[in-house]
C-alpha cells in the first residue's frame, strides 16, 4: 500500500468507523428498545465529532490533521466505552446520573415522565460472548483508531 492510498484509507476509516457505531446504536435503541444510559450517550458525542471532521478532511486537502483528530475522537469513545464497561461489569463504581426518555402519553408531560424507564448506567441490557454494546464499542473504536493512526504513519514515513 503506498503512502497515497494509506492516507486514503485512514481518512475513509476515519468516517466509516464512527458512522457504523453509531448506526449500530441507533438501531439498537430505535429497532430493538434498548435505551441509551448517559454514559451511553457520552460515548456517541466523541462519534459525532469524529463524522464531521472525518467529512471536513474530504473537503480540505490533504486532511491529515482532521483525519487524526477524528482518530483521538474514536480513541475517546472507546475509553469512555471501555469505563462505562468496567461499570457494568462491577469493577469500578460509576457516575450516579441515569436518563429516561419521556414516551408519548397523548400530550400529558407529566404521565410521561412518570412513565418514563430510568436507564440504568451500571447494568448491561445487552451482550454478546459476554461482552457489553460499551464493551464492543471499546474494541471496535480501540481498533479503528489504532489502524487510522498506523495508517497515517505510514502515509508520513513515505512522504519524509
Amino acid at each position: 500500500m503506498g503512502d497515497f492510498e494509506a492516507g486514503r484509507a485512514a481518512r475513509l476509516l476515519a468516517l466509516v468507523v464512527p458512522a457504523a457505531l453509531l448506526a449500530g446504536a441507533y438501531t439498537s435503541q430505535y429497532g430493538f428498545g434498548l435505551y441509551p444510559c448517559e454514559m451511553c450517550w457520552w460515548q456517541r458525542y466523541p462519534h459525532f465529532a469524529a463524522v464531521a471532521l472525518a467529512l471536513i478532511a474530504f473537503l480540505i486537502p490533504p486532511g491529515r490533521v482532521f483525519v487524526a483528530l477524528a482518530g483521538v475522537a474514536i480513541a475517546i469513545s472507546g475509553a469512555i466505552g471501555l469505563f462505562h464497561a468496567g461499570v457494568e461489569y462491577g469493577w469500578w463504581e460509576g457516575v450516579t446520573a441515569c436518563t429516561a426518555n419521556a414516551l408519548d402519553h397523548g400530550g400529558d408531560p407529566l404521565q410521561a415522565i412518570m412513565d418514563a424507564p430510568v436507564i440504568r448506567c451500571d447494568v448491561a441490557p445487552w451482550s454478546l460472548f459476554g461482552v457489553s454494546l460499551a464493551g464492543w464499542n471499546f474494541l471496535f473504536s480501540g481498533a479503528g483508531a489504532l489502524a487510522i493512526f498506523l495508517l497515517l504513519a505510514r502515509g508520513r514515513k513515505g512522504a519524509a
